[in-house]
């Protein structure tokens, strides 16, 4: 599948209209619904495929990937098996049971991961997934996502240290759909 044909699959399958409230408080007039392409073995072979080339070309001395819990994980284990590197998950808070860890997996402290991530908009949850990874003495660097909405993320992120490489921007989507790029509704 080409990158452009992988775009318009996305744009098919997941992108809607209308009034939308994001993570991050603002409103849109559009929203991707990243469930409606994680969920698709089509779309998600071809996006593990994507984001392991991404982390071989900007983190190539990763040893491991990191999705954070609950759209990264799908996307990670895409992308572990078309790259063998091994993932962890990061979970949104430490659990309260078990072996109460917040990240999951094997791991070594020092090792460097690289994070991925579905839709980015303002970075707030991959900016606690990088703190997480960093309280655990992992290396975060680089991030890889499949949307950058444009709303600051790569912003956010960049204050931390962290590079955010996304497969596409908003704009790009947008276009094969034709919605105006109105950011903020």
């Amino acid at each position: 599948m080409t990158r452009e044909e992988l775009g318009a699959l996305l744009v098919e399958r997941s992108l809607l209209e209308g009034d939308f409230v994001l993570r991050s408080g603002r409103r849109s007039s559009w929203y991707l619904d990243k469930y409606r392409f994680e969920t698709e073995p089509e779309i998600l072979r071809a996006l593990g495929e994507e984001l392991a080339e991404a982390v071989g070309g900007c983190e190539p001395d990763a040893v491991r990937l990191a999705g954070p819990a609950l759209g990264g994980v799908a996307l990670a284990a895409s992308a572990a098996m078309a790259s063998g590197l091994p993932f962890i998950i990061v979970r949104g808070e430490t659990k309260e049971y078990g072996t109460a860890k917040r990240i999951e997996g094997l791991y070594e402290p020092g090792e460097l991961v690289c994070l991925l991530e579905d839709v980015v908009t303002s970075g707030g949850a991959l900016a606690e997934a990088v703190s997480a990874l960093r309280d655990e003495g992992l290396v975060v660097r680089n991030a890889v996502c499949v949307v950058d909405r444009e709303e600051g993320g790569s912003d956010a992120l960049a204050r931390l240290g962290v590079r955010l490489r996304p497969l596409f921007r908003a704009r790009e989507l947008l276009e094969v759909r034709k919605i105006p790029g109105n950011r903020h509704g």
